[in-house]
């Protein structure tokens, strides 16, 4: 297991975004881009993929520690902030929740509407041939 595989194991484990973890990595001092971090999280086998290295792994755990349990001065409850975590992520909605019109048969069935066929519109502008590229045959 690899430092990349552990930061990606981190991010999944505790929810977090490309932006928080920018500001966990701020908290201590070290500046990094999300096109960086995009490049951490790629599968191996991509061609943007770059290997994190320990000094990057070691200052987002700082920051990490940081984030969660705050400073000397200034002290957190981590599990105050992961519960605040966990309250702000929306659970998905069900996408089938509500019966569809069609397979209810208490709603009310809309009459057919029959459309007139479309007129053919005559060129403006004259007889025009597209050739699409092609050379004529001589």
């Amino acid at each position: 297991m690899n430092n990349n595989d552990i930061f990606k194991k981190l991010r999944v484990a505790l929810q977090l975004r490309d932006e928080e973890i920018v500001e966990i990595m701020n908290l201590v001092d070290f500046r990094i881009s999300k096109a960086e971090l995009g490049a951490f999280f790629r599968s191996e086998d991509h061609p943007n993929y770059k290997e994190c290295g320990d000094q990057i792994l070691r200052n987002f755990l700082n920051g990490l520690v940081i984030h969660l349990r705050g400073t000397k001065e200034n002290p957190k409850n981590p599990k105050e902030i992961l519960a605040q975590k966990s309250a702000t992520v929306k659970p998905k909605k069900a996408e089938f929740s509500k019966p569809k019109e069609e397979n209810n048969p208490t709603a009310e069935k809309k009459p057919f509407k029959k459309f007139a066929p479309k007129k053919e519109q005559k060129p403006s502008i004259g007889k025009i041939k597209f050739n699409n590229g092609k050379k004529k045959k001589q």
